[in-house]
């Protein structure tokens, strides 16, 4: 095996070896050198073991992770790959071999081992599969669905719109392209950054793959082979964001157990059987729970299951002998393609990586599967592509919206959609998860702020070059502060101070920078009236938590809920009899009464997800807001702290690969205390970007070993 490892002065690897399996063994090795406690942890987490270290509060993601059946899925998806596809198999299977190769060197640089006992463990060829299934089994977003089942319930049916926004679960991303017609260089470029929650160590990994079939830089996902989301192959360059497609559905299930097992009510009026087996979750510092899995024919049960052994009662007649497992209410099965399908779009990496021009883009994307995605390609000769990329199945139209019961007809997947195709004007596509060519094939989107506010920066110039796209980056600018506002202009009779206030924050620029009182001011009135709104009587009923999996409680709660859609609610002709006037001007008063002290940034900080959570670590403060291009996501009326933002921010140059760019929140290493481990956040901050650098003579060879 030919492999050399280069780095430059981030320490990002450079990779060539003499073939594409050999360069993934190489990939997976380097990984594991870098971030083995993240693949460890990812790799837990796809199982449903990461309790055995993490303790409890990693349960209920581990008892959804095995009722969701994500390990057994990856297996199935891996074993058609190897029939259909035992090229990529064996690219898959090379890079497995390559983490179990660089493990246990990684692991003894990383502390967090020794600090929970966890030794390193084996990867399986599927075990890739896995942790992509883990990473995007909640991109959809199907909890909305039963957020949206109790809005209706309790508001009537318009709580689907004025409620539609990007909730708080979700993650979305910013992307645009500039023809050449557009830039100084008569060359494309495509820019972004994807919004995911932010964690340490990154959920993007800076990396170069070469080998006599390809030269690719881009951001891979830790524990996947290749570069599936944002690469560029020196002729064409690719970038995604999240189309906001639903693709997944819930089914009630009536449930009963007989002598032979469990069975479940079919569309067609009979009891079938589903398949059913227990599982020990191991619990660290605790006793094990033993949960039951259950499969119907629509798919796994991911809730309602009684935890123990022992039969529930319902209130529903089971139609024959048996008792009820769970109340109509409770059980809930999750459909989701590639567990119909066997089928993950690991069919799609290699093609992407060999890829020469956008055509040859465009043809890898026809095998993707998830998450769906909006996505930008441009090559060297002019061409470009905005396309939507995955598998969106053909069904009723109640599927999108809420869970559907399993036991009426109608329900029933017949295919999969057309994915749409788009184009550019004036030489500009924008996207931001907004209803645009994914719109026939979800429900929620983003409020269009983030896509117009950036076709606005694009349009104030002719022409572009990359060293221009990191202030369309930063941009802090709010428009969803307007309803709000509009409402304050409207209020008179003020005391004194609220009087100054409001007259403050009319004047306001709007910009949610780091180092602005004003922004902050407008932040503490808008969590003033979120939370006043939340306590409004008639949103009660949504105040009780439901029965569901802690894992997805954060989409059901209120007051989030009411903080993303607050602009929605504020401009509604009525708002279900809530005096808003009178909420508004108490918050008002309120504020003006208690202001807070300093800028944004003093409560607008950084709390990135760490597997192993360090108590002591305040983060650093930061500008933007949830509306803003700037998407560093504050919660408003629960924190101002950020735990989404940019994972990544790039530029692809089609000019030239050595004018591209690109930063992570923290660094290319996972070790903390590693000189590379956080080198990169102080670009982050600033928004500025690392170059790419490409001249392999500029490089430093390293010899590094598993010892």
């Amino acid at each position: 095996m030919t492999v050399e490892t280069y780095r430059d002065a981030w320490g990002i690897p450079h990779l060539r070896a003499s073939s594409a399996r050999e360069l993934a063994h190489a990939q997976g090795r380097v990984t594991a050198h870098d971030r083995a406690w993240q693949l460890e942890t990812e790799r837990h987490r796809a199982r449903g073991t990461s309790a055995s270290f993490l303790g409890a509060d990693a349960l209920s993601w581990d008892v959804l992770a095995r009722r969701a059946r994500l390990d057994d899925t990856a297996r199935r998806c891996f074993a058609a790959l190897e029939s259909r596809d035992a090229e990529t198999a064996g690219w898959v299977r090379a890079y497995a071999d390559g983490v179990n190769a660089g493990l246990p060197a990684g692991a003894r640089r990383a502390p967090e081992f020794a600090r929970t006992g966890l030794a390193p463990g084996r990867w399986q060829p599927w075990t890739p599969l896995g942790v992509w299934l883990a990473t995007h089994i909640l991109f959809a977003g199907f909890p909305a669905k039963l957020w949206r089942e109790q809005a209706v319930r309790h508001l009537g049916a318009d709580a689907v719109r004025l409620f539609a926004t990007d909730g708080p679960g979700t993650a979305g991303s910013n992307g645009w392209l500039v023809s050449g017609d557009r830039t100084e260089s008569g060359h494309a470029l495509i820019a972004g950054d994807p919004h995911r929650f932010v964690e340490d160590p990154g959920v993007y990994q800076q990396i170069r793959l070469a080998c006599p079939e390809f030269d690719v830089v881009g951001l891979a996902v830790p524990g996947v082979p290749g570069i599936a989301h944002f690469g560029h192959t020196g002729t064409v360059a690719w970038a995604i964001t999240n189309a906001m497609a639903d693709y997944q559905d819930l089914y009630r299930e009536r449930l009963r157990r007989t002598g032979a097992g469990v069975e479940a009510l079919g569309p067609d009026g009979a009891w079938h059987r589903a398949t059913r087996h227990t599982e020990t979750v191991e619990i660290a510092g605790e006793p094990p729970v033993v949960i039951e899995v259950i499969e119907t024919d629509r798919g796994p049960v991911i809730a309602g299951v009684p935890e123990g052994l022992e039969a529930g009662t319902g209130t529903s007649d089971t139609g024959g002998d048996g008792t009820l497992l769970a109340g109509d209410a409770q059980a809930l099965a999750l459909r989701y393609p590639p567990r119909v399908t066997e089928d993950l779009g690991f069919g799609a990496l290699l093609p992407l990586l060999r890829a020469r021009t956008v055509a040859d883009v465009d043809r890898a994307l026809d095998a993707w599967v998830e998450p769906v995605n909006v996505v930008h390609a441009a090559d060297t000769v002019g061409g470009t592509l905005h396309r939507v990329a995955g598998r969106v199945p053909i069904r009723a139209e109640s599927n999108r919206v809420r869970p559907v019961p399993a036991w009426e007809p109608g329900h029933e997947w017949h295919g999969t959609h057309e994915t749409p195709y788009a184009g550019l004007t004036d030489g500009v596509a924008v996207m931001a998860n907004q209803r645009g060519p994914a719109g026939p094939l979800g429900v929620e989107f983003a409020p269009p702020h983030r896509a117009a506010r950036i076709r606005a920066l694009l349009d104030a110039r002719r022409t572009w070059s990359a060293d221009g796209m990191s202030a369309i980056h930063t941009d802090t600018h709010l428009a969803s502060a307007g309803p709000l506002l509009d409402h304050v202009a409207a209020l008179d009779g003020l005391t004194h101070s609220a009087t100054r206030l409001r007259d403050r924050l009319l004047a306001w620029n709007r910009r949610m920078d780091a180092d602005s009182a004003d922004a902050a001011a407008y932040a503490a009135l808008r969590t003033a009236v979120v939370r006043r709104l939340a306590a409004h009587p008639v949103f009660a009923p949504l105040t009780e938590p439901p029965a569901y999996p802690d894992v997805l409680l954060p989409w059901l709660a209120l007051v989030p809920r009411i903080g993303h859609a607050l602009e929605h609610l504020l401009r509604a002709e009525e708002l279900y009899g809530i005096d808003r006037p009178t909420i508004v001007r108490a918050a008002l008063e309120a504020t003006a009464a208690a202001p807070p002290a300093g800028t944004w940034s003093d409560t607008h900080r950084l709390a990135p997800w760490r597997a192993l959570p360090d108590r002591a670590d305040d983060g650093p403060g930061l500008a933007g807001d949830h509306d803003c291009v700037l998407c560093t996501s504050a919660v408003p009326g629960l924190t101002d702290r950020a735990a989404r933002g940019p994972a990544a921010r790039y530029v692809w140059d089609l000019a030239d690969r050595a004018g591209s760019r690109w930063v992570v929140p923290f660094g290319a290493d996972g070790v903390p205390g590693a000189v590379h481990h956080h080198d990169q956040l102080p670009l982050w901050l600033k928004g500025e970007l690392a170059p790419i650098v490409t001249d392999w003579s500029l490089l430093h060879r390293i010899e590094e070993t598993d010892d």
